[in-house]
C-alpha cells in the first residue's frame, strides 16, 4: 500500500517532466529553444519537438507571408515635382536567430518599425533617381522591382526576406495640386490661343483670297460690259447713221420729237425760248422746218 502511495506521484512527476519537455510547433510557425537566453535548439519543421524541462524555453515566431503598410511619404524626382506615395510590402521571417538577436525583445513590432524605416529611405532613393514621368506611368514594374531588392539587402540583417514590393498610390501633394491645376489650365488656355491665331490667319487668307476673286470676277464683269455697251453703242450709232443717211428728214423729225418728250414733262414748270427758235419748227409746221 505504502508502495502504490509513492508510485502514483513518481508516475505524475515522470509525466509532468516528460510534458514539459515536449513541445508542438504549428505549420504556421518557427521555433526558438532557448537555455539561460542562449539559442540551443531551431526548430523550424512542424510536429514535436523536445527540449530540457523547466531549463529551456521556447519562443515562436511568425513562419506565414507577413504584410507592411508604408504609410504615405513624400519623395522628390530628378525633376523637383514632389510625390506622395504610398506602398505596401509582402516579408517573412526567414532566420528566426538573427531575427531574435536583432530586434530582442520588441518583436514583430520593432522588426516591421526598422523595416518601414528600411522601405521608406529606399522608395526615397529609387524614386529620387527618375522623373516624376516615370513614377506616374503605368509601368511601374522596374520602379518596384529596384526597390524591392535594395530593401532585401538591408532586411537580411534583420533576418527577414523582402518577397514583394508594391506602390499603391502616387498623387502630388494638396498643396500642390491647385498650382498643377493652374499650370495645366494655363497650358491649355495657350493651346487653344495658338489654335485661335492658327484658324484667324486662315481665316484671314481665305477672306483675302476671295476678296481678291471678287475683285477680279468683277473687274472682268464690268470690262465685259463696257465692252459688250461699246459695242452696242456703236451698232446704235450706225443704225443711226444708216437712217440718217436712208432719210435725213425722217432723223431730224426722230430727234425732235426725242427732244420734245425730254422737254415737255409734268416736272418742267416753265420754259424760255424764242418765239422763232428752231425747237419748235414740228410744232409750227407739219412738214417741219423750212415749210
Amino acid at each position: 500500500m505504502k508502495k502504490s502511495n509513492l508510485l502514483i506521484p513518481i508516475l505524475a512527476g515522470l509525466v509532468f517532466v516528460a510534458l514539459s519537455s515536449i513541445f508542438i510547433v504549428d505549420e504556421r510557425q518557427k521555433a526558438l529553444v532557448l537555455r539561460f537566453g542562449r539559442v540551443v535548439q531551431i526548430q523550424e519543421d512542424p510536429g514535436l519537438a523536445f527540449k530540457a524541462p523547466f531549463i529551456d524555453e521556447v519562443v515562436r515566431y511568425d513562419d506565414r507571408i507577413l504584410s507592411l503598410e508604408v504609410g504615405p511619404l513624400e519623395v522628390t524626382p530628378l525633376d523637383d515635382r514632389r510625390l506622395v506615395v504610398d506602398a505596401f510590402s509582402r516579408y517573412r521571417i526567414a532566420d528566426v536567430n538573427s531575427f531574435r538577436e536583432a530586434v530582442a525583445g520588441e518583436g514583430i513590432a520593432g522588426a516591421q518599425r526598422r523595416l518601414d524605416k528600411i522601405m521608406r529611405d529606399q522608395t526615397r532613393e529609387v524614386l529620387g533617381s527618375v522623373s516624376s514621368n516615370d513614377i506616374l506611368s503605368s509601368d511601374r514594374a522596374a520602379l518596384m522591382l529596384r526597390i524591392r531588392n535594395g530593401a532585401i539587402t538591408q532586411a537580411r540583417s534583420l533576418g527577414l526576406e523582402v518577397i514583394d514590393v508594391r506602390l499603391k498610390r502616387t498623387d502630388l501633394p494638396q498643396a500642390n495640386l491647385e498650382a498643377t491645376f493652374s499650370r495645366m489650365r494655363a497650358e491649355r488656355e495657350r493651346e487653344a490661343a495658338d489654335e485661335i491665331a492658327r484658324g484667324e490667319e486662315a481665316a484671314q487668307r481665305v477672306r483675302a483670297q476671295a476678296d481678291r476673286t471678287e475683285v477680279e470676277l468683277v473687274s472682268e464683269a464690268e470690262r465685259e460690259a463696257e465692252v459688250i455697251r461699246g459695242e452696242a453703242d456703236a451698232e446704235r450709232n450706225a443704225i443711226f447713221a444708216d437712217a440718217y443717211g436712208a432719210d435725213a428728214e425722217f432723223f431730224e423729225f426722230y430727234r425732235s420729237l426725242n427732244a420734245y418728250s425730254a422737254a415737255l414733262q409734268a416736272g418742267n414748270s416753265s420754259m424760255v425760248l424764242s418765239p422763232d427758235s428752231e425747237f419748235f419748227n414740228y410744232l409750227k409746221s407739219a412738214t417741219g422746218a423750212g415749210r
